[in-house]
């Protein structure tokens, strides 16, 4: 069942939102890259929408009625944003799901080596990734190190056009014949990822620095960032591709940018929840979680309890009590998009898709049915009569949508927070951005189809 293309259907209206949305987009995505970016970012957009903070709120012993808006934030890495409504919170909540944690490199605990006169950052992948799309291509520094004495030095190196950047060398062609002929998980090796940092070595009157070169890293550390060799164990430093997002095409349709995986169905999530102008009829939450690249595991992840106690403490300050039998009543009458984005159908690799089953780019926002792999293993299976309701939903308010499933059976698969939250009750479905390249560190996605997410996810909180 083909799907118009959304391009064709915009009035000028629709043209100046969609580009200025984008636009939006842009900058949210080039200035924040990790997950404490992300949540920093958000965290004051959504203050200045007028939102407080969850825990001011329980220290105040203050209560929360219809069109209250609050926040609480987990370790600074995870975000729940709430909008009481008019219905009573037992009824349940309309949610979208997204993450803001993207695959890169996370630089280890003990990192600083000199080797020939090259000083490197050793690193370990986070999520999966391609290992050998990760050299020869300008990479930043974003991260945070804490310090013994409790303070925390924000760091960030390779963003700004002045800034220098680091590498991850390759072989040349030239010698590379041996190389050539390893399968591509094997042309680069995950104790290879090294980070090309320095070369220079540091000159003083005592000359008799084994690793000169790694001894003036470390000197610049400590004039720039008041830091010292050991403080790197109690640091936090990722490093992923270097510059902004742009514009892709000549017909600037598309959007080039590191991170759309999730952050294509985060930042629109985020903003059609703070577009929330008065209490919707059914309590709207937005959570952006971090660690679902490796598993949702962790304090921040959304296997911990973070996402049950903050629905739990919001119940009791509405006036429900302490206990779990309400809570239990409200996630079980739950409904919830699952916001991560969707493969888009590559022509070049058309092998690994089953056409009509597949997600296109600038057809609209895609739903994924269920994901998993093969036999749909480790999926949440969204039920029949909750895919009515959004074809419904969707179809009234002339919202541009596909369905699609993650590639040929038996080709792969992969999965998602959905299933963590359907334990609950939940009804649930995977929907977001078609994505061309996922998981590289340049990934594409069409203006249209962020747009349509904004508009679905308006539409979807206030059902």
């Amino acid at each position: 069942m083909e799907r118009p293309n959304a391009w064709t259907c915009y009035d000028k209206p629709q043209f100046k939102e969609l580009e200025s949305f984008a636009q939006d987009y842009i900058d949210f995505i080039s200035h924040n890259k990790t997950e404490r970016e992300c949540t920093s970012a958000a965290i004051q957009m959504a203050e200045d929408a007028g939102y407080r903070n969850l825990d001011e709120v329980i220290s105040e012993g203050a209560t929360l009625t219809a069109g209250d808006r609050v926040y609480a934030s987990m370790r600074g890495k995870s975000l729940i944003l709430i909008t009481i409504g008019t219905a009573p919170l037992v009824s349940g909540f309309n949610i979208l799901g997204a993450h803001i944690d993207s695959p890169r490199l996370d630089v280890k605990q003990s990192p600083l080596e000199e080797k020939n006169g090259l000083a490197y950052l050793d690193t370990h992948y986070y999520g999966g990734i391609k290992k050998y799309q990760w050299v020869t291509m300008p990479l930043a520094l974003h991260g945070v190190v804490a310090k013994r004495d409790g303070s925390v030095v924000p760091i960030c190196v390779g963003e700004d056009p002045n800034d220098p950047v680091l590498v991850i060398s390759d072989l040349l062609i030239h010698l590379a014949h041996k190389q050539m002929d390893k399968k591509a998980s094997e042309v680069i090796e995950g104790e290879m990822l090294d980070v090309l940092c320095g070369n220079r070595p540091l000159v003083s009157d005592n000359n008799d620095d084994k690793d000169p070169v790694k001894a003036y890293i470390l000197d610049l550390l400590n004039e720039r960032y008041g830091i010292e060799e050991e403080d790197l164990l109690s640091a936090e430093l990722e490093v992923m591709p270097a510059g902004p997002a742009r514009e892709l095409g000549l017909d600037r349709s598309m959007i080039l940018g590191y991170g759309h995986d999730d952050k294509a169905c985060a930042y629109p999530s985020l903003r059609a929840h703070l577009e929330l102008a008065e209490a919707p009829v059914h309590s709207a939450l937005t959570i952006l979680t971090d660690k679902e690249e490796i598993g949702s595991v962790g304090s921040t992840g959304m296997r911990s309890h973070f996402f049950e106690n903050v629905v739990a403490e919001v119940l009791a300050l509405a006036g429900y009590g302490e206990g779990s039998l309400a809570l239990r009543r409200c996630l079980a009458n739950s409904r919830m998009f699952s916001s991560d984005v969707a493969a888009g159908f590559d022509p070049t690799f058309s092998g690994a898709f089953e056409p009509k089953n597949a997600s296109y780019l600038g057809h609209g926002l895609t739903f994924v049915k269920f994901t998993g792999a093969r036999g749909k293993s480790g999926s949440n299976d969204a039920d029949a009569e909750y895919v009515a309701f959004i074809r419904h939903i969707m179809d009234e308010a002339d919202i541009h949508w596909q369905m699609a499933e993650l590639g040929k059976v038996d080709e792969g698969g992969g999965g998602t927070i959905a299933y963590m939250l359907a334990k609950y009750g939940v009804r649930v479905i995977d929907c977001g951005v078609p994505v061309l390249s996922m998981h590289s560190p340049w990934e594409a996605i069409s203006k249209a189809d962020l747009y349509e997410a904004l508009r679905g996810y308006r539409t979807f909180l206030a059902s």
